[in-house]
């Protein structure tokens, strides 16, 4: 398929580079070089596999690791600004997501507002919980402090894209032995499918009725366990104890997308579709920590419609960003 959109592919600025270094040491060599260049190899690559627009978005965990307030305030302005320099040279080609300070919500709104409204960017990715004050801190965004932070997003009418980080040391005790857990192969949807949760029975939802959330990884496993999430044992009649109105189900279906980034699998594609629609899936790889080509011949040759295979690749994405493309 030609005139893909991809939206969960990363780039980094030099102080954030080393975030990286962790989920790739073995390739660091190809790696780093590949996170800081966005108009030479990456346009090849987009042009190679049919990949005609691609949503950048800041490495992690980078703003969110960053404890000291006023650094990361700092850290993710700068980072904005470069990423909208180069989204300027090939408007055509790219597009961004804003990286935000939600250690301080008033601080992340302004920055979100601005990098909305004068930066030109569709929305904000954001890696995970933030650590405010000190390096073991953990705070997630379902907390009462975040509501006029979503409250303005959704003002804005822009989505948000919750991306994945590892667990804190300090939070990572069932992990002990076995590091080869930690990352893609299992902490990052654990943490982030928790997030999401965490989020929906906050009571976010019912608050905020025009909330938009994106989740790569084709859902970070949720998606598979509605059912099981919902229906709990169904012959005890247990109630739900979270504040929200509504099952789990009603929500994420209502207010999640999820992208296939990291996760070309076509099984898992069709769960997905099954369970949210195939309006609520996007493409997306996961550049350059995943293979643009790979994920592209997997989503070109996938055993679905051709009609959801645009939907898909390209016509959801086109909806849900509002994206003026040619």
């Amino acid at each position: 398929m030609q005139r893909k959109i991809t939206l969960e592919d990363h780039f980094a600025t030099n102080a954030t580079l080393t975030d990286s270094r962790v989920f790739g040491a073995h390739v660091w060599s190809q790696l780093g070089p590949r996170l800081l260049d966005i108009q030479d190899m990456r346009l090849r690559e987009m042009d190679k596999h049919g990949v005609e627009l691609m949503v950048l978005s800041l490495n992690a965990p980078a703003i969110q690791a960053i404890h000291d307030v006023k650094q990361a305030i700092a850290v993710a302005r700068e980072a904005n600004e470069a990423l909208a320099a180069e989204v300027r040279k090939r408007p055509d080609r790219f597009a961004a997501f804003a990286a935000l300070p939600m250690q301080d919500p008033e601080a992340a709104i302004a920055e979100l507002t601005r990098c909305v409204t004068e930066l030109g960017m569709l929305g904000a990715l954001v890696n995970g919980f933030s650590q405010i004050g000190a390096p073991d801190n953990v705070t997630y965004y379902d907390r009462p402090q975040y509501r006029p932070f979503w409250h303005a997003l959704e003002a804005l009418d822009v989505p948000f894209y919750l991306h994945p980080r590892n667990p804190l040391p300090d939070w990572s005790r069932q992990y002990e032995g076995h590091s080869w857990l930690l990352g893609p192969n299992w902490a990052f949807a654990a943490e982030t499918s928790v997030h999401a949760l965490r989020l929906i029975g906050s009571g976010l939802f019912d608050e905020c009725p025009r909330l938009q959330i994106v989740l790569g990884h084709l859902g970070e496993g949720i998606p598979v366990q509605l059912w099981r999430i919902d229906g709990r044992n169904g012959w005890m009649k247990a109630p739900h104890k979270y504040v929200a109105k509504n099952g789990v189900g009603y929500y994420f279906r209502k207010h999640f997308h999820v992208t296939t980034s990291g996760n070309f699998h076509t099984p898992s594609l069709m769960n997905a579709v099954a369970e949210l629609g195939a309006t609520r899936v996007m493409f997306s790889v996961d550049w350059p920590f995943e293979d643009i080509g790979e994920g592209a011949r997997w989503f070109d040759q996938a055993e679905i419609g051709e009609a959801e295979r645009v939907e898909i690749g390209r016509a959801n994405a086109t909806k849900l960003f509002k994206l003026k493309l040619k």
